[in-house]
């Protein structure tokens, strides 16, 4: 009989548990032997199934030699934190699916795993139920790692998609997807992007192989997107999707951030809809590859927390190690990208050309709607600051 132990009770936590039971059958056959949660780790004390096994006292965990994995489900990144750090100092695997937590501290916490030999995963922590850590750092091992780039939250994405289906205002989507359990009471790490920007770092670091250091990473989210941003986009044949994107430059350096698209209708990710989710990775062999699948949700994330216990069971130490450099150097800030925009203004079409040169011309109702040449993020800031702009943003 294989113990674990889970760290947190909530959403993942609970899922995790049922997972454990319900497919017990063929995670025995694929490990050999019974899998069994032995403790859970609770902050408060409930009636229900698992009462029997929980504690509030870490040290239960911490000192039990039958304990081989622990399952970090609590979120935030100061408990988690600590008690991550002395699980891996006490020689147990951890599994995790909070990305604050590896955002912030992965790089320490994987050297502590190395040390120790045992292992740190959190293939949850970026994708939840899709599979994407895996095949970035295994399957694709042999590539180049150009770009990443996806919709990488749920609660966001299907925001989107209300406003563009049923012409409802931000607000009212908003409403709608805490109605229906999709957002948080506050939904701030979702709306305003940090929760597709915490991920957006750990893809990067994965990718690139050195530490992306989330204060730098730029993240706006769509609180502010007006309604008629989302129609005159559809209009011009474009949707607005939420994008975390981290891109390798030519010369070496790296950049990284989160912000709303404009993506041509044409594209796969443009159909990417309510709560789904989905990843593009670019590889200079394999050109690019998308995954796709439920990002959220307490089963899915479980699933590949279970995924990883299994792992780490089954192989001890990875054969190639994660990890990636501590030193943030070659970060370049995304306003030096260069791409095309979309901008709204009150001014005329005549004026914006006047401004900014070539441009695509979309809407002239009620001023001007416009699609720019290729320029930085600087230099269109710069540009905007002479016209009466109303909305700027990027077309991937």
């Amino acid at each position: 009989m294989i113990q674990i132990a889970i760290m947190g009770l909530g959403t993942v936590g609970t899922g995790v548990a049922k997972v454990v039971e319900e497919n017990a059958r063929q995670i025995e056959r694929k490990l050999g032997e019974p899998l069994q949660v032995k403790t859970i780790l609770v902050r408060h004390f409930k009636d229900g199934p698992y009462r029997d096994r929980m504690t509030d006292d870490f040290g239960r965990i911490e000192c039990d030699p039958d304990i081989r994995v622990v399952v970090e489900t609590i979120g935030g990144v100061e408990a988690a934190y600590e008690y991550t750090r002395r699980a891996l100092a006490a020689g147990k695997h951890v599994v995790t699916a909070n990305k604050q937590l590896v955002a912030e501290h992965g790089c320490e916490l994987l050297a502590l795993a190395r040390e120790k030999g045992v292992s740190y995963l959190f293939e949850a922590s970026v994708g939840g139920g899709i599979p994407i850590l895996h095949p970035l750092t295994e399957c694709m091992a042999a590539n180049r790692i150009d770009e990443v780039y996806g919709i990488l939250n749920g609660t966001t994405n299907y925001i989107l998609t209300r406003m563009v289906r049923t012409g409802a205002s931000f607000a009212d989507a908003l409403r709608e997807a805490q109605e229906k359990g999709y957002a948080e009471a506050d939904p701030t790490a979702d709306v305003e992007g940090i929760d597709a920007g915490r991920k957006t770092c750990i893809l990067a670091d994965l990718a690139f192989g050195r530490q992306t250091d989330p204060a730098a990473v730029p993240m706006e989210g769509i609180s502010r997107l007006d309604l008629r941003d989302v129609k005159e986009a559809e209009q011009a044949g474009y949707r607005i999707k939420l994008l975390g994107r981290a891109v390798r430059l030519e010369n070496g350096a790296r950049s990284a951030y989160v912000s709303p698209h404009l993506i041509s209708e044409d594209t796969p990710l443009a159909n990417v809809e309510d709560v789904f989710n989905a990843v593009v990775v670019r590889g200079n062999a394999t050109g690019e590859v998308m995954f796709y699948g439920k990002g959220a949700g307490s089963l899915p994330t479980a699933s590949a927390c279970v995924a990883d216990v299994m792992e780490a069971l089954q192989s001890g130490v990875r054969r190639t190690p994660l990890g990636w450099d501590p030193d943030p150097a070659g970060f370049v800030d995304p306003m030096e990208l260069s791409g095309r925009w979309y901008v709204r203004t009150a001014d005329s079409a005549a004026r914006a050309a006047e401004v900014f040169g070539q441009i695509q011309v979309l809407s002239e109702e009620d001023g001007t709607v416009f699609l720019t040449d290729e320029m930085t993020g600087r230099k269109v800031a710069e540009l905007s600051a002479g016209l009466q702009t109303q909305a700027c943003l990027r077309v991937l």
